[in-house]
């Protein structure tokens, strides 16, 4: 594991559990039919969602955002509506609420603006080139019937297929036959005779999201289409879902560094890396900041920044985007490659300070996963610093930190459409603070804290919202002591994860001191675990290679329409007779909708409940396993019941180690969660 590993060792995956019909799952994962259509017809009232919840539900939870999001599903089509699906490698599942509008050319969706706005993000997914790479297919955009605008959608960005870390060739055969997998139960490489694989292998990471500023401003009540053109070279497009907003006017400091002064070309035709380094160091000269302008920069190496204050027009307006490069001989990290991105300098050189980054976009050019490539958008050591209002797109993080480092403060930032991880504190970062920012399509973790070698400590994942990871968890702390969660929202999380992960692996320290993990809601997560063939809880505890005993309080949390459990403490099988998970408790919590059980307990160890309300659950209250051994003596796992648990949940009988395994019970899809 190199220290720019995201946060994840190699992974097998395997089949899931079906959520929708088999024969509806395999054509919905190659995109080629729907699970329903909705007729045209004059656009519905608009209705303004968040996570695709009615947003009282989540009213105080997740990032503050200047934009209006509405689902596909929930506006006027000629199209059709697929989904809803929790299956993994199919078009349905990835999308936001699980649902998407699926066009052929010449259909459209439309939307109603609940309010003012003059630019639009739309996320969408176009199918892949036959031989992987991508295409790209336009979008006519249209409001209130009046000139189109085209907005260009790619595939180039999405589509991985294969076994970790991923292939961009559909018709790969497997990278790692050595390796188990669900599909034939076996290991192949070891197989006699060998099964056949069929290609594509588990295609994923389907969508994108591209931003487009309208011609004007338009008021609550305008329709905004998007319509396929006929011919478009991309037999289906499906919609997601529309951001709307409206943009202030673009920022401008007079008394500072403008990189135009410097040499640096607004129109992105030369390369301006060396001019934005320029007008850096006259600025650090002079004490001023650094002001980059409305335009798009070509910038294709990392910028090296200490002690300086860069400012953009806003993230709209200023857009540093670069290609990746491959390097002639791998660096010193191990990188292969590089490309656009702000760095401090490394922790071994002391790391940087004072760094104030806001108000610019930086748009990557990575197109597969290389863990040892440092091609994020923002990474190094920074101490002491700020990044505010970015929109990092298209890098393979969209923050990634190598401590010893302290005193970041990350808010206000939108991260879309990553290879890997969303942000991610790497190895000593402490007393540091990730606040208000938006998260959408990460390739695995969209927040984490990853405690290898050094604890990270008295850091802050704050009122965050994390969207759609298509791989692992939403929220990850790995290690650590004295870290909180809090007030974050976190939905639909596809595989091999789940919303909220306290987990004892990839070489992290122990979790010492206290976990808080407050006030948060989860929806639509509880994800299938592929290489276990069980389901997972929205909230899990994993202790792969050390026992979790810390001080951990979960408070406050309320626990959304979760796949299969709502709460998971697990050690894996080889290790279930070492390590435990002690010192847990829950507080004032909320579980509306389990597809199995509101606990599932595949450990030795303790946990108490209080105050935990629970309805809608499909199969028993708890399902204590324990480490397996069934001893007459009850479960290795016991559960303290210190009052106000309502629902029914959890019966005296259970109590307090009853042993209720079920190992796979049948999934009861919960219904639409309500207000309490």
């Amino acid at each position: 594991m190199t220290s720019s590993s995201t946060g994840a060792t190699a992974r097998r995956s395997s089949r899931p559990r079906r959520w929708a019909a088999a024969a509806a799952v395999i054509v919905a994962a190659l995109g080629l039919s729907t699970t329903g259509s909705a007729a045209a017809g004059p656009s519905p009232a608009p209705t303004v969602t968040r996570a695709a919840l009615d947003p009282a539900l989540v009213a105080g939870r997740g990032a503050t955002v200047d934009f209006s999001e509405q689902e596909a599903e929930k506006a006027a089509t000629n199209g059709a509506v697929i989904g809803p699906d929790r299956s993994a490698y199919t078009l349905a599942a990835e999308a936001s609420g699980r649902s998407a509008v699926k066009l052929t050319p010449g259909q459209y969706v439309e939307f109603t603006l609940p309010r003012t706005a003059n630019a639009i993000t739309v996320r969408y997914s176009i199918p892949d080139a036959p031989t992987g790479g991508g295409i790209t297919a336009p979008l006519a955009v249209t409001v209130n019937g009046g000139h189109a605008k085209t907005l260009t959608m790619t595939s180039q960005y999405a589509w991985l297929y294969n076994q970790y870390p991923f292939s961009n060739d559909p018709n790969a055969g497997l990278l790692h036959p050595d390796w188990w997998i669900t599909e034939c139960s076996c290991v192949p490489s070891a197989t006699t005779p060998p099964p056949t694989i069929t290609t594509p292998f588990r295609p994923n990471h389907f969508y994108d999201e591209q931003r487009l500023i309208l011609d004007r401003t338009y008021h609550a009540g305008d329709k905004v289409r998007l319509t396929v053109p006929a011919g478009s070279p991309a037999a289906w497009t499906a919609i997601d879902l529309l951001d709307s907003q409206l943009l202030a006017a673009p920022h401008v400091d007079l008394i500072a560094a403008n990189v135009l002064l410097f040499g640096a070309d607004p129109t992105g035709r030369r390369d301006s890396a060396d001019a934005i380094d320029r007008a850096i160091a006259f600025a650090k000269q002079h004490r001023l900041k650094v002001y980059l302008p409305p335009g798009a920069y070509q910038v294709n190496r990392h910028i090296i920044v200490d002690d300086v204050t860069i400012e953009g027009a806003g993230s709209w307006y200023t857009i540093v985007k670069g290609h990746q490069v491959t390097l002639s001989t791998p660096a010193a990290d191990g990188s292969v490659h590089t490309g656009v991105g702000f760095y401090g300098k490394d922790a071994s050189a002391g790391g940087s300070h004072n760094v104030h980054l806001s108000g610019f976009a930086i748009e990557g050019d990575v197109r597969e996963r290389i863990d040892t490539d440092q091609v994020n958008g923002v990474g190094g050591a920074l101490s002491d610093s700020t990044i505010e209002g970015l929109y990092i797109h298209h890098t393979k993080v969209g923050m990634w930190f190598d401590g010893p480092m302290s005193n970041l403060r990350i808010t206000g930032n939108v991260i879309a459409d990553q290879i890997a991880d969303g942000v991610n504190f790497h190895t000593g970062v402490t007393n540091s603070v990730v606040s208000n920012n938006f998260i959408r399509n990460t390739g695995d973790d969209g927040l984490a804290m990853w405690s290898e070698k050094t604890e990270d400590s008295g850091d802050v994942f704050d009122h965050n919202t994390v969207q759609t990871p298509v791989l692992a968890n939403g929220i990850a702390l790995y290690g650590g002591t004295d870290n909180t969660v809090s007030n974050n929202l976190v939905a639909d999380p596809l595989r091999e994860g789940s919303a909220i992960q306290i987990g004892s692996r990839f070489g992290s320290e122990a979790f010492t001191g206290h976990v808080w993990v407050t006030n948060n809601t989860t929806v639509r997560a509880g994800t299938y675990e592929l290489n276990w063939n069980i389901g997972l809880g929205a909230i899990w505890f994993y202790a792969l290679e050390r026992t979790i005993d810390a001080d951990i309080e979960v408070v406050g949390d309320t626990f959304l329409d979760n796949t299969y459990n709502a709460i998971m403490l697990v050690s894996d099988f080889p290790v279930k007779d070492l390590y435990s998970i002690t010192n847990v408790h829950f507080a004032d919590i909320k579980v509306d909708g389990a597809g199995t059980s509101v606990v599932s307990a595949r450990s030795a160890g303790s946990a108490s409940f209080q105050n935990v309300d629970a309805r809608n659950v499909g199969a028993v209250g708890v399902n204590n396993c324990g480490s397996f051994h069934f001893q007459p003596t009850g479960s290795e796992f016991a559960l303290a019941d210190l009052g106000g648990n309502d629902g029914g949940w959890l019966a005296p009988w259970e109590l307090p180690n009853t042993i209720t395994c079920d190992d796979r019970p049948p999934v009861v899809p919960p219904p639409a969660p309500s207000a309490w």
